[in-house]
């Protein structure tokens, strides 16, 4: 009987230094990592304005041909501050970028044009990728590169609904 008892013990001992780590120190830890970890925030160029649109895009109509595989893209006039770049990203997923370059003050030569999967801007070069909207290749003295401005894109049957 007495083994019995020194094992039960034992286990109340266990589950002691158990329940010390996982209710003190656990919670200590996580509140620890909750409070340390602070997301980057992304800023936008504080020379864009805010513009409000909402375009209907028919992916029927041949002007919108370039948008049925993946991989491609169209630049349109409508919507934003200079249009819009529209580009499928895998044939069913598409994005809405602003078709002006992000990482200077609007110009005449800031609007972006499409090469393949890369929008560029004619002032200084720089080019961003449609895929993701980063700067591919910011100048070194560009502390801290604006990424191009996405716009909200909806899709439902062959019209793309985009907005801001």
């Amino acid at each position: 009987m007495k083994t019995i008892c020194e094992k039960t013990n034992i286990k109340d001992k266990e589950l002691s230094v158990f329940g010390k780590t996982f209710f003190f120190i656990f919670p200590s830890l996580l509140l620890l990592a909750f409070y340390s970890c602070e997301k980057d925030k992304i800023d936008r160029n504080p020379y864009f304005t805010a513009v409000n649109f909402n375009i209907n895009l028919n992916l029927n109509l041949p002007s919108y041909d370039d948008l049925r595989y993946a991989g491609g893209g169209v630049n349109i006039r409508q919507g934003g501050i200079n249009g819009l770049l529209i580009f499928n990203l895998n044939g069913n997923d598409f994005l809405a970028w602003e078709a002006t370059c992000s990482n200077h003050v609007i110009k005449d030569c800031s609007q972006l044009s499409i090469t393949g999967v890369l929008a560029e801007c004619s002032c200084e070069g720089f080019e961003y990728s449609l895929a993701t909207g980063q700067l591919l290749n910011p100048e070194e003295s560009t502390e801290n590169p604006y990424p191009m401005l996405f716009y909200n894109v909806r899709r439902s049957g062959n019209t793309l609904i985009i907005s801001n």
